[in-house]
């Protein structure tokens, strides 16, 4: 069973997070503020953190510069009312590994937090989405068993959407994957976008990467909801 420890003080929505985790069979321990999650993370073994951003007695932030201060690399999903671009970059420095805005989907918060699981426990070697598979042991991708050629850059953002499909990672997300706190050209990220759709579903009957209006991109099997870019 997964355990995770949620630091929320937000009591109503950490019971909603704990029951529905519980539906999910994953356990969820819960801290209000920031120095009692602390120390239960001192405490206890946890699979995956669940960090709020605006915390009392000690921020997010702090939270996870301490942790990764003192060697602990357990994955933290920090949560957030903020979507700006500059409270996200902060959150990376920080040390968190991934980021969820509030208001929320439960099902993709879960999502998420396996997603963070298995990548710790080195079990994610084989990622993929319908017919599309990136091997990261041989550092190969193949779609309908045919082998694709992709640059580093397209490599990082393939990785970054398969480790989110189904849900949606917004541009500022894709950017910091890419190119962590260095602000790219303003056309980049679209660029690169255009070539990774290029090479892995031009020459395919079924598009996989899909532009989710005013949200972000995802790679799923169906376009409900999605346009084209």
């Amino acid at each position: 069973m997964l355990t995770t420890l949620l630091i929320e003080d937000d009591l109503d929505l950490a019971q909603t997070v704990i029951d529905y985790l519980s539906l999910e069979s994953i356990r969820c321990d819960h801290a209000s503020n920031g120095i009692a999650g602390l120390n239960l993370l001192a405490e206890n073994q946890f699979d995956v953190l669940l960090l709020d951003l605006n915390l009392p007695r000690m921020d997010g932030l702090n939270v996870c510069e301490q942790l990764r201060q003192q060697g602990k690399d357990i994955p933290v999903l920090m949560l957030t009312a903020r979507d700006q671009i500059n409270d996200k970059l902060a959150g990376f420095k920080a040390g968190t590994d991934d980021y969820l805005v509030k208001p929320f989907e439960l099902d993709e918060l879960v999502v998420r937090l396996k997603a963070l699981a298995r990548r710790r426990s080195g079990q994610v070697q084989l990622l993929s989405c319908a017919d599309l598979e990136m091997n990261l042991h041989t550092r190969t991708v193949t779609r309908a068993t045919q082998p694709l050629k992709l640059s580093p850059t397209s490599w990082r953002l393939l990785e970054t959407l398969l480790r989110a499909s189904p849900a949606v990672v917004t541009k500022q997300q894709l950017e910091v994957a890419v190119w962590g706190d260095e602000t790219p050209d303003s056309n980049s990220l679209k660029v690169h976008l255009f070539h990774l759709r290029k090479a892995i579903d031009a020459p395919f009957e079924h598009p996989l990467l899909h532009t989710i209006a005013g949200h972000g991109f995802a790679l799923r099997q169906d376009n409900e909801t999605t346009t084209q870019s």
